[in-house]
């Protein structure tokens, strides 16, 4: 029986955790957005529109990192508290590569490592 290629994604719009669920144990990678607040503030210092549109290009530089690794999996269950899920799912939905992948979303809260490593585990057991 071949093994379906599973995905968890615990975000927010600064940090994501990726998570490989495989019946051992769980490969981790973590992907930081370059919008962090000493940006931001810098940025807002300039001016507010400066700092929006800054705030939109590395976020979807963020997205495009996401989805790169995304575009390998068969099944991907994107958790978190923001709605940075949304916006990266919303992104992928327009892109013909991300058709063939199911991709869920879960409101979560903010969650420990090991808080984030049951949920993947449970989402995918019950599947």
């Amino acid at each position: 029986m071949k093994t379906t290629k599973k995905l968890g994604i615990w975000m927010d719009h600064s940090i994501a955790h990726l998570m490989e669920f495989t019946s051992k144990h769980f490969e981790i990678e973590t992907i930081e957005s370059k919008f962090t607040n000493d940006v931001k503030n810098k940025s807002l210092a300039k001016s507010e529109k400066t700092m929006h549109n800054k705030e939109k290009g590395l976020l979807q530089d963020y997205y495009k990192k996401l989805g790169e690794a995304i575009k390998n999996y068969k099944r991907v269950i994107l958790f978190g508290p923001t709605d940075a899920k949304t916006e990266l799912f919303d992104l992928l939905s327009e892109d013909e590569r991300f058709l063939k992948i199911k991709i869920e979303i879960k409101n979560t809260d903010k969650m420990t490592a090991n808080q984030q490593h049951a949920f993947v585990r449970d989402y995918f057991s019950k599947a």
